[in-house]
């Protein structure tokens, strides 16, 4: 049974996720604020997080910084700020996910279902290990990407990529289902003096879907947040 540690502190609200996600055979804690959460999510060690940002002790981005300092859960955030920039701040921080309130349920469940289903097929849930290296072959249906040799091939053959496009898909494939803001793609490739380039991400982001997508106008793999960033779906 999965488990979802739902952080919120209006009751009402925690009330009527309660019902919904155990009508749907998941398992529920709940924390009505940060320090609480931090305790229950290292006790009962959840499938799936559901985070307000507007916590009564301490700011929902701080109790996002904490988790991912030991765990990978999925991070879920739903939260009343709208903002481009908060939003960005929020996946830098570490979330998986992001909605705004007021918000439809039948939405955020399928989104619960799609990031704890990225987690499992990544084998990437759970503590932080200290020793086990991480995978150097990502695999799509269309495309490998091998981190190791820097190689990618398409349908078997070779793609010859650009020291820069390498970096770019790199950036991306390592993080897979996790957005990745333009400042930090921009300032990761290109150094700080070029965070504000985003068109540069655009020209890049354009040459790599002519390279690996079926259908570069319609993207499967490399998708764009627009305004926020890009997300690699494998």
């Amino acid at each position: 049974m999965t488990r979802v540690l739902v952080v919120e502190d209006e009751p009402p609200l925690v009330r009527a996720l309660t019902i919904n996600l155990r009508a749907r055979a998941y398992e529920v804690d709940a924390a009505p604020d940060g320090t609480t959460a931090l305790r229950l999510a290292a006790e009962r060690r959840p499938d799936v997080v559901v985070l307000d940002l507007g916590l009564p002790d301490m700011d929902g981005i701080d109790v996002i910084k904490a988790l991912r300092g030991w765990t990978r859960v999925p991070l879920v955030v739903l939260s009343a700020r709208r903002t481009t920039h908060e939003k960005v701040e929020a996946f830098e921080a570490g979330a998986d996910d992001y909605l705004t309130k007021p918000f439809d349920m039948v939405e955020l469940l399928a989104r619960l279902r799609a990031a704890v289903r990225r987690n499992t097929s990544d084998g990437a849930g759970g503590v932080l290990p200290a020793d086990e290296p991480p995978s150097l072959t990502v695999a799509t249906e269309d495309f490998t990407v091998d981190l190791a040799a820097k190689k990618v091939r398409r349908d078997g053959r070779p793609v010859r990529l650009t020291p820069t496009e390498w970096h770019v898909l790199e950036i991306l494939v390592r993080s897979p289902g996790r957005l990745i803001s333009q400042r930090q793609l921009l300032e990761e490739v290109w150094g700080p003096t070029f965070a504000a380039r985003t068109n540069y991400l655009r020209v890049y982001m354009a040459q790599l879907r002519r390279k690996l997508e079926k259908d570069p106008s319609h993207p499967r793999y490399l998708i764009t947040e627009p305004g926020m960033g890009y997300r690699f779906e494998g």
